[in-house]
């Protein structure tokens, strides 16, 4: 449309000459009902158009004609469209598709066998951030939006689940420090969820992350197993942390093993696929086993470790508070030979014996 011709033949009036335009087009092509013919047996819509063998016909525009606004109303000189407006040809949509008020264009795609939507939604993200001007936008629909706004919940769950376990085990403990001393073997359970997920080339879905879930309340139970006998034994008969975490390690070692024995068999089944929709369920499955195996391995050496090096950091606070400074290097005893334990018949000295010696250096207390 030539603006500037239209308002010179008086085709505009108030700015409206694309709007009279567009009603020309309209009343031509658009197929409008303008009245209704009533009879007594039936209803007869009238429809507006261009006769059928012209509207394939482009030359059929000069046959158009708008109402000029010069001179009185409804009275101007008609003008051709063709005098106002081009013609030309070209390729383009059958409707013009918006999201949220916006002209959009939508792509879709499948997934190849053993191709993660994961994978595939990262590879359009940093295609359309390195090949789209900035004026262009993109967002998922579907399948790879409810994915995006999953992944995005499922670690701020993750978090508020380990939030509120440490709010609850500070108030059991009535501590800051023995929560996260708990807490300390819930990194080698997520390891070990991943890399087996990894191994059996498996995606992180929904169901896998709710088998991460689990594993939060699950793995927490050997370090409690052991914490709560050492601070038992600390408070009441007087050890030191030292011999306190070394008894709660041997004495409770059977109920760890048997309560994570138990929870590895009830999850075997859903890992190896048993039953219906036993496709979906399985990462879930996987991940709970490889979790319980790589934490049951670590935190009996990992819990024992951090609870030496809390207890220590808990007395220099307690020293920096009452203006005391701790005393020089103290070396790390064994558990007596009381307890049936001795380094020299077992051919040496306890190993690690210099790095629990470094945790406890400037305790006061032996």
């Amino acid at each position: 449309i030539d603006r500037d011709r239209a308002g010179t033949m008086g085709v505009t009036q108030q700015g409206l000459s694309v709007q009279q335009i567009q009603n020309a087009f309209s009343l031509a092509y658009g197929s409008r009902r303008v009245s209704t013919i009533s009879t007594p047996n039936n209803q007869y819509e009238v429809m507006m158009e261009l006769d059928p063998k012209y509207q394939s016909d482009p030359s059929a525009l000069s046959m158009l004609y708008i109402r000029s606004s010069a001179g009185q109303a409804n009275t101007g000189p008609l003008i051709p469209v063709n005098a106002v407006a081009s013609l030309k040809h070209s390729v383009g949509p059958l409707s013009v598709n918006h999201t949220g008020q916006m002209p959009s264009v939508t792509i879709s795609f499948n997934l190849r066998p053993g191709v993660a939507l994961g994978d595939v939604v990262a590879a359009v993200n940093g295609l359309a951030r390195d090949h789209l001007p900035p004026t262009i936008s993109t967002s998922f629909q579907g399948t790879a939006r409810e994915f995006e706004s999953s992944l995005r919940g499922q670690w701020l769950l993750l978090a508020m689940a380990i939030f509120v376990v440490y709010l609850v085990l500070g108030i059991l403990y009535e501590s800051f420090i023995h929560p996260l001393t708990i807490l300390s073997g819930l990194p080698s359970a997520g390891l070990g969820a991943l890399w087996i997920l990894m191994l059996f080339n498996m995606e992180l879905n929904i169901y896998s992350f709710v088998g991460i879930i689990m594993l939060v309340g699950i793995v927490k139970k050997n370090a409690i197993m052991q914490i709560d006998f050492a601070i038992e034994g600390q408070r009441e008969e007087g050890k030191s942390p030292l011999q306190a975490i070394y008894d709660g390690c041997l004495i409770r070692f059977r109920p760890i093993m048997m309560t994570t024995m138990a929870a590895i068999m009830g999850a075997l089944p859903i890992a190896l696929g048993y039953g219906a929709g036993s496709e979906a369920r399985r990462p879930l499955g996987v991940a709970v086993v490889g979790g319980l195996l790589v934490s049951q391995l670590l935190t009996l050496y990992i819990t024992p470790v951090f609870y030496l090096y809390m207890e220590s950091f808990m007395e220099r606070v307690q020293a920096w508070k009452h203006g005391n400074h701790p005393a020089g290097a103290v070396e790390a005893t064994a558990p007596g030979t009381t307890e049936g334990w001795q380094p020299e018949a077992a051919g040496g000295a306890m190993p690690g014996a210099s790095l629990l010696a470094w945790f406890k250096k400037g305790s006061p207390r032996k």
